[in-house]
């Protein structure tokens, strides 16, 4: 006797449209649309998951680059400075700092450049 499977085929189904909710015309009415549409989807998100950390940090760098120009040095030497100064913020953090504190922001670039210049010296004198 041939056995079906299907209740359980039934119920991968369901599943699958169900998660085609909101998908317009037939995405969201039929298996086989519906099931390339939610697998279409899948990898959209898969991949977007990356890209919000990705597009975050690419924000923070551009609210703390302005910040740093602002106070009067580049991004590349301020992020250098700190890390001289072994300063453990992340970007982040800078970004909230630069938008919303300005005077603590200040403090940050002037520890970052007495950091660049003692760097500078001790490589004058190596």
């Amino acid at each position: 006797m041939r056995v079906t499977n299907a209740a359980a085929s039934r119920k991968r189904r369901i599943r699958t449209i169900k998660a085609a909710k909101g998908f317009r015309g037939r995405r969201s009415k039929l298996y086989r649309y519906a099931a390339d549409a939610t697998d279409h989807g899948k990898a959209y998100m898969f991949r977007d998951r990356k890209m919000k950390k990705r597009n975050f940090r690419q924000l923070w760098q551009a609210r703390i680059n302005a910040a740093a120009r602002s106070a009067g040095i580049t991004y590349s030497r301020f992020m250098e400075g700190l890390k001289a100064a072994k300063v453990a913020l992340d970007r982040k953090v800078l970004a909230d700092i630069a938008a919303t504190d300005n005077a603590a922001f200040t403090n940050l670039v002037k520890v970052a450049q007495d950091a660049l210049k003692t760097k500078a010296a001790s490589a004058a004198k190596a």
